[in-house]
C-alpha cells in the first residue's frame, strides 16, 4: 500500500494544537493546579476608601453563587450545571466547563464586611468592599533622621 505524504497535514496538526492552547489560555476560567477545577478570573482595584473586586462568572445564575466576605478575604463558590440535551441523529461537541468551583481571594486591607455592595449582571460580579475606618486613617510616619543613605 502506497501512502502519499502530505506536508500540510503536520501544519494542520500544529495549528489545531496551537488553537487549543490559546483557547485554554484565553478562557475566562483558569485551571487550578490540583485537579481540573476551574475558578473565575478576578480583577482588583484599590482606592483610598475601598477595594473593588470584579469576577467573571459567565453562564451562572445569581442563585447558584455563594459569596462570603470576611474582614480580610472574599470566598466565592458556585456551580455551573450542565444542560441535559437529547439528540437522536446528531453529535454534540462542548468546550464548556461544568461543575463546582471555589475561590478565596485575600484582601490587602481590612474591610467593613457589613457594608459590602454587590452587583451581578451579564456574568460579571462587582463587589465594592469599603475599607474599615482604622485602615482609612492608618498613617505611618517615616523617621528620616535614622534612615541610611
Amino acid at each position: 500500500m502506497l501512502v502519499r505524504y502530505n506536508p500540510w497535514q503536520e501544519f494542520n496538526t500544529i495549528q489545531r494544537q496551537m488553537n487549543r492552547l490559546f483557547d485554554e489560555a484565553l478562557s475566562p476560567f483558569t485551571e487550578v493546579e490540583k485537579g481540573n477545577a476551574r475558578v473565575p478570573a478576578a480583577e482588583l482595584h484599590e482606592t483610598a476608601d475601598a477595594i473593588h473586586l470584579k469576577l467573571e462568572i459567565p453562564g451562572i445564575e445569581a442563585k447558584d453563587l455563594d459569596v462570603q466576605v470576611t474582614e480580610n478575604a472574599v470566598a466565592i463558590s458556585g456551580e455551573r450545571k450542565s444542560e441535559k440535551k437529547t439528540e437522536e441523529n446528531g453529535r454534540t461537541v462542548s468546550e464548556f466547563h461544568y461543575g463546582k468551583f471555589q475561590r478565596v481571594i485575600p484582601l490587602s486591607a481590612r474591610i467593613e464586611n457589613t457594608n459590602v455592595k454587590a452587583e451581578y449582571k451579564d456574568g460579571i460580579l462587582n463587589l465594592t468592599l469599603p475599607k474599615s475606618t482604622e485602615e482609612k486613617n492608618k498613617v505611618v510616619k517615616i523617621n528620616l533622621d535614622r534612615a541610611t543613605v
